[in-house]
């Protein structure tokens, strides 16, 4: 004889209220154990709830938009007359567990949890959280996609071929990636104007930063470094060689540093490969120092950065940047950066949001550096501290790899032994 069972909500933490985003079932269907009933969504997380029991749904008492918690009522299955419910084959994911005391109940379902950017997209798209979140990283709202999937859920595919697709049509083209177009105004009626052409490194480096603001999911991670000791160190330095004009500049112990730090964490000195699934370890450390040139921005690289040492790499500072606002950087002299710096330290300014460098997957912007008590030793001592703004695809990198990124670098600056190390 058949038997009807009720499948609740199970223990998803201390959220509450929590928004039904979307439901994959209906009266009705014909299911197996396991298959995905609904996804809810808080701000922090998506789960994907799925049905403990194999079965004919008799009703279905959610929809999409509904507020639901721990307790609620799911749906009612009936379960074939033999056929054992399976709920006790499916363990409950770790982040969610069945208290047991709800288990006394009838059966809640488990929950599937994947950590997700708080990005609102189309509630009736039919995609996991795992591909909510790709989809968001590319900046697709899903709900834009036609899914290929079985009961047309979206795949990664899917996702990857509409990105495709929406970059090779026409601008203005409609989709998931549109973007209004920029207004067209008559500024003469308001007032005297002058109009100025951009020069042509601005159009070429405008439309790079475009494309990486909007293809790569940027995160700014702050920090300080106390560089009150490699000050002292690099004034010393430069009086004595300010007879061979050598100008002796914080960036040379920045770029050493960096090496130091790509050189132990190695995922910041890779690139993900054209597919998206790999990344590409590189062996070599060649660094590209952002130049402010009368025509705009350019980012000379330097190479081979863990091989010299500061005095050598000062003088090749002087000198491609002044190939660089002379307009006689070659177009070798651009190419094969992992790593970039952009340094605002001689101009001012706390901290920034530097864009990535694509195909690079961070880079450091540095600001002007002050004094500022600092506690030491149970009193407060004047330091020269500076700021430190890393930026990184969120792709390849996560916050705390990035934290302990800036840790490091900010350690290594304030000790300048350990460059020796």
């Amino acid at each position: 004889m058949a038997e009807i069972k009720q499948v609740f909500v199970p223990d998803i933490g201390a959220y509450k209220d929590v928004g039904v985003i979307e439901v994959m079932v209906k009266a009705g269907d014909t299911i197996k154990a396991e298959d995905t009933l609904l996804t809810l969504e808080t701000d922090k997380a998506a789960m994907d709830v799925p049905s403990p029991y194999a079965g004919v749904i008799k009703e279905l008492n959610i929809k999409v938009g509904d507020k639901i918690s721990q307790g609620s009522l799911i749906l009612s299955i009936e379960i074939a007359a033999g056929k054992p419910a399976a709920a006790a084959a499916v363990a409950p994911a770790p982040v969610a567990p069945v208290a047991a005391a709800v288990a006394a109940k009838p059966v809640a379902a488990p929950v599937v949890a994947q950590t997700v950017q708080p990005v609102v997209s189309g509630a009736k798209a039919h995609a996991s959280p795992a591909i909510r979140r790709f989809a968001r990283e590319l900046g697709v709202d899903v709900s834009f996609v036609k899914g290929s999937g079985e009961k047309s859920r979206v795949t990664k595919d899917d996702v990857q071929m509409f990105v495709k697709a929406a970059i090779a049509a026409p601008r203005g083209a409609a989709g998931g990636m549109q973007v209004l177009a920029m207004p067209v105004v008559d500024f003469a009626k308001f007032g005297s104007i002058e109009t100025k052409p951009l020069s042509r490194i601005k159009k070429i480096s405008g439309a790079n930063l475009h494309r990486n603001w909007v293809t790569i999911p940027h995160v700014t991670q702050f920090d300080e470094a106390d560089i009150s000791d490699m000050e002292a160190f690099r004034k010393d330095l430069g009086a004595e060689y300010a007879s061979q004009n050598i100008k002796i500049t914080p960036l040379a112990f920045l770029l050493k540093a960096a090496v130091a730090a790509l050189q132990k964490y190695p995922d910041f000195n890779a690139s993900l490969d054209a597919s998206g699934e790999n990344l590409v370890y590189k062996q070599y450390f060649h660094i590209g120092v952002a130049v402010d040139t009368p025509d705009g921005l350019m980012v000379p690289v330097l190479r081979d950065v863990d091989k010299k040492g500061i005095v050598q790499l000062a003088k090749e500072l002087g000198e491609i940047s002044a190939r660089a606002r002379e307009k006689k950087i070659s177009a070798a002299d651009m190419q094969g950066g992992c790593f970039s710096i952009s340094s605002l330290g001689g101009i001012g300014g706390t901290a920034f949001t530097p864009i990535i460098n694509a195909p690079e997957v961070a880079i450091l912007g540095v600001s002007k550096s002050s004094m500022k008590p600092v506690y030491k030793n149970g009193e407060f001592v004047p330091r020269l501290m500076l700021p430190l703004s890393l930026s990184y695809d969120h792709r390849v990198i996560d916050g705390a790899s990035a934290a302990r990124f800036t840790a490091y670098l900010a350690k290594v600056l304030s000790d300048i032994r350990l460059l020796a190390v």
